[in-house]
């Protein structure tokens, strides 16, 4: 089964929080948020509402009770508190489904969605000390992890807007970018020219080690995050999630921030074959993809 990756680096003191978070769920993580091995069990008010949001109208089954094998078993994951699912989903609801919808079209998400969504209530700490936001699996499933905290830190009144907005938008761009691989499965990108690109800017190749580099190191080498760096259906996934998740006058003045000229070309005619994707693939304006994705995500902000 093929799988894609979403993995950003983590500060050691987010890391710490969120193992303090887990360790703190785990006397209450059964209950209402259980593992499927625990069936049957009566659907709840949570249960229903995902339903009627994502699965009839879209055919996607939102899973926070999990099935053996849905999550690594080498790992301590746990699933969400019931209380955060909704919170969590209405994000998704709002910054991807409706987005998708608003410019696709009614019927342009049931034909190209994941069957399912996987919601893990905590860090997939990887030993590098980076950890893994979520993965697209054989275009028919996005997992998402983080979600407790996410949703506890952004309904937080002590925490600053700012961070909150910026919470909000880690969690986002894990579902974009996850989703572009969905597409990706799909209707192939311009694989070729996307390499091409890399190999005649000559600033710097695909990597493993990506996480050595910060954001701004990794524009001046063409490259939109560090993680864009790592190869190149991340790259490309990165490139058309950054534009969703930022405003055009946040892009605009990130591309205004990077010195060298011909990494800015790069990462421009990077933008350029994202544009001819969407449009060839799927007779979709990317860029009124990205307006509509910028005006759901003030509402949102508006909210917090």
């Amino acid at each position: 089964m093929k799988m894609n990756k979403y993995i950003k680096l983590s500060a050691l003191f987010t890391a710490f929080c969120c193992l303090t978070i887990s360790c703190e769920q785990d006397d209450d993580k059964l209950g209402e948020s259980v593992l499927t091995d625990t069936l049957p069990y009566t659907p709840n008010a949570t249960d229903h509402w995902l339903k009627g949001q994502f699965e009839e109208p879209y055919n996607i089954a939102v899973l926070y009770r999990w099935k053996p094998g849905y999550v690594d078993g080498s790992r301590y994951l746990f699933p969400p508190y019931i209380d955060n699912v909704k919170p969590a989903m209405e994000m998704v609801r709002k910054l991807w489904v409706d987005t998708y919808e608003t410019v696709g079209g009614p019927t342009f998400l049931k034909k190209l969605s994941p069957k399912e969504i996987v919601l893990i209530g905590g860090v997939n700490k990887n030993p590098t000390g980076t950890v893994t936001l979520g993965y697209a699996e054989a275009g028919a499933r996005i997992t998402f992890f983080e979600t407790d905290d996410v949703v506890k830190f952004i309904q937080d009144p002590t925490k600053p807007l700012a961070q909150k907005k910026a919470k909000v938008r880690l969690f986002i761009q894990t579902i974009q970018h996850e989703y572009i691989h969905i597409l990706n499965q799909t209707r192939e990108y311009d694989v070729k020219g996307f390499e091409m690109l890399v190999k005649k800017g000559g600033m710097g190749q695909y990597k493993a080690d990506w996480y050595s580099d910060t954001d701004i190191v990794a524009r001046e080498k063409g490259y939109i995050t560090n993680y864009a760096q790592s190869n190149v259906n991340e790259d490309f996934a990165e490139m058309a999630s950054y534009m969703l998740v930022y405003s055009k006058e946040e892009y605009d003045a990130m591309l205004a921030a990077i010195k060298n000229e011909n990494a800015r070309k790069l990462i421009k005619a990077k933008e350029q074959i994202v544009v001819n994707y969407y449009k060839e693939q799927f007779d979709m304006d990317f860029y009124e993809l990205v307006r509509v994705a910028n005006e759901n995500s003030q509402k949102v902000f508006n909210a917090l």
